[in-house]
């Protein structure tokens, strides 16, 4: 049975799992089980807390593992890195207070910096030649500076809403991360093979989103026009319609650009818009 390690609780774990059902794959009984089959495909999850899952992943206990970038450079662990799932997207930042006169890394030498991301940070400042002390916590790093304990602080910033909470302020971004399929060495061939159907489905998935089904109706003689405007995966699909002087035109639109796209068919004599959800995409 192939086994997927999966962070437990926190802001992973939702994502995961709806990436799952996305997916196709059915998982039942609660986050609590530690280990739960799947019902419908050759899979079991393990939930684990998410610092965990490098080190499972790489020592065999788990075949793959979805664990947040910044983990995985944290933690070090031998295992290769899948795919990217685009989601869970954050930063690691370093912060100070919001009235100090900020003037560079260099700032920091001498400064004690609170993290529960010693390794990451240290070989940051190792590369810039900052010589500062590294305090690491657990728990709630953004309160360090204000109850006296450090200087500025390292951690994960994603709306940057609770820096500003604490009266901080981002000093240096350090990396971008997002979340990661990781998987041991040297899968077994059937593994593999169960890894290559799950990396399959979620790239389905991926590329469903943001995207728009379009059909519409227009007119034979500005056919030429309007598929010029359309930027389809290949090329529209044109189909003949009763009234000879229409045809149907079905293409897939980005959400980013949807409305300026749908603006210029209706100038160019597009009609009967109909715009549909994708759920899934085979590129």
């Amino acid at each position: 049975m192939f086994r997927i390690a999966i962070q437990s609780k926190g802001r992973l774990f939702d994502d995961c799992m709806n990436l799952l059902s996305e997916a196709g794959v059915k998982i039942g009984g609660a986050k609590r089980t530690l280990l739960v089959e799947s019902s419908n495909f050759p899979l079991e999850v393990l939930y684990l807390r998410d610092d965990d899952i490098p080190q499972s992943v790489a020592l065999g206990v788990a075949d793959a593992g979805i664990v947040g970038e910044n983990e995985l450079q944290e933690r070090g662990e031998d295992v290769s890195v899948e795919a990217r799932l685009g989601f869970s997207r954050c930063r690691l930042s370093l912060a100070i207070p919001k009235t100090a006169d900020y003037d560079g890394l260099s700032w920091f030498n001498g400064k004690k910096i609170a993290t529960s991301y010693p390794n990451i940070l240290r070989r940051y400042l190792d590369s810039h030649h900052v010589k500062a002390d590294i305090h690491v916590i657990t728990g709630s790093v953004e309160i360090s500076p204000g109850i006296g304990l450090a200087d500025a602080i390292f951690d994960i910033v994603s709306s940057g809403s609770t820096l500003v909470s604490n009266n901080l302020r981002e000093a240096e971004v350090v990396m971008k991360s997002e979340a990661l399929l990781i998987a041991r060495p040297n899968l077994p061939e059937e593994k593999r093979r169960v890894l290559e159907e799950l990396k399959f489905r979620f790239e389905a998935v991926r590329s469903a989103e943001d995207k728009k089904y379009v059909m519409m109706n227009v007119p034979k003689d500005k056919i030429d026009a309007i598929t010029a405007v359309l930027p389809g995966i290949k090329s529209p699909t044109v189909i003949p319609l009763a009234d000879e002087a229409w045809c149907s035109v079905h293409t897939v639109l980005d959400e980013k650009r949807f409305w300026e796209i749908i603006g210029k068919l209706r100038e160019l004599g597009a009609q009967g818009i109909l715009v549909t959800q994708i759920e899934k995409m085979i590129l």
